[in-house]
């Protein structure tokens, strides 16, 4: 079970064809969930496109020691599209590495990206302006209906949802109580009990900062923060760094993902020490999109392969390789998911326009008052 650090760009270590494709491929008609579209006629389109088509992702989504959907995809895309090779790419910096190309006008030699989010989007928009680095695609999709309204992050439709993850609190019920609201956390009843990343660094550290933002305001989330640290909250570089202490029994919550249990039910762990809290009812939405490349010369395979990183068929099975929440809204990830993986009641983020112009400022803020203190 790994997760990714945030990725700034100028830092190295910061967690289709034309027109609409044809409705009959990569699964826009319904599968039966048994059968993994085995038997399904090839289309004209599947058989007359090939060539190699380099996606690059986090290392994660390829080889994450717990499960990956990596070789998954590639197996079934390459099935669906006979004459075509799934290359997969992933670079140190993730996709800072490109928007660092972009930025020096060095040419990028990759045609799909895997793993945006709504804070890469505002780097990339910051860091090379006018520069084009992904081009917008979604109403190319056959399949981008089935995308859940909730979870489009970006205005400008570069990037399209493939999954979700939820930021929640894990805790172990034998050591301690469900920490019910933002405010139990400071509490004496609670104090010396929480792990938390550093929201500079680490994508669930981020999400969490900026849930305390949407439930304190912008004008108190500083003051809540000294009151977390009053109560002597730990924070640790990496989601890594954090789990790994917690799992070590170091304290009895951890801030990670809502589908821990999934992991937990895998491996056979005491389930008490894996429960999941939502604070005030509410979990952080975190959806990963996925964009073309501008400059890709291989344009309708990559549509082809969004296309199908949408369809019934992997939307289903990312879940249980990825351990993260489906973006779409005809998806069977099957019983062990839907047991395991919680959602909360009230799922909250924050859009691309409320962020752009102020997620900087309030994580600079935090990280010069709180983490630094």
């Amino acid at each position: 079970m790994k997760r990714r650090t945030f990725l700034t760009a100028g830092s190295a270590a910061l967690a289709g064809l034309a027109g609409c494709l044809d409705s009959s491929s990569s699964d826009s008609t319904e599968e039966p969930t048994d059968s993994g579209g085995a038997g399904t006629a090839k289309t004209t389109a599947q058989a007359e496109l090939g060539g190699t088509l380099k996606v690059a992702t986090y290392s994660a989504l390829v080889d994450s020691p717990s499960s990956s959907p990596g070789k998954w995809l590639k197996q079934e895309f390459e099935k669906e599209y006979p004459q075509a090779t799934l290359e997969w790419q992933t670079p140190e910096n993730e996709v800072n590495y490109f928007i660092q190309r972009k930025a020096q006008g060095v040419s990028i030699d990759t045609d799909v990206y895997v793993g945006l989010n709504v804070d890469h989007l505002i780097t990339i928009d910051d860091k090379i302006g006018g520069k084009q680095l992904f081009t917008p695609i979604a109403d190319s999709l056959s399949n981008y209906g089935h995308v859940k309204d909730g979870l489009k992050f970006d205005p400008e439709q570069r990037a399209v949802p493939y999954d979700t993850g939820y930021i929640s609190l894990v805790y172990n019920a034998n050591e301690v109580d469900e920490p019910t609201s933002f405010d139990a956390l400071t509490k004496p009843k609670f104090k010396s009990t929480l792990i938390t990343e550093n929201a500079q660094q680490a994508i669930t550290g981020r999400a969490f900062l900026l849930w305390s933002i949407h439930q304190k305001g912008p004008d108190a989330y500083l003051d809540y923060w000294k009151q977390l640290m009053q109560n002597d909250t730990q924070i640790l570089g990496s989601w890594d760094a954090a789990y790994t202490a917690y799992s070590n029994g170091e304290r009895p919550i951890v801030v990670s993902y809502s589908t821990d249990q999934v992991y937990a039910n895998r491996s056979g762990a005491d389930m008490k020490k894996h429960q999941i809290g939502f604070l005030n009812g509410q979990g952080y939405a975190n959806p990963e999109g996925m964009a073309k490349f501008a400059d890709t010369d291989n344009p309708q395979l990559a549509d082809a392969f969004l296309n199908f990183m949408l369809s019934k068929k992997a939307q289903s099975k990312i879940p249980t390789l990825n351990v993260q929440f489906p973006a779409t809204d005809w998806a069977e990830p099957g019983k062990e998911f839907d047991k395991y993986a919680k959602a909360p009641d009230q799922p909250v983020t924050y859009s691309y326009d409320e962020l752009k112009g102020n997620v900087e400022g309030w994580v600079e803020q935090w990280a010069r008052q709180i983490a630094t203190n």
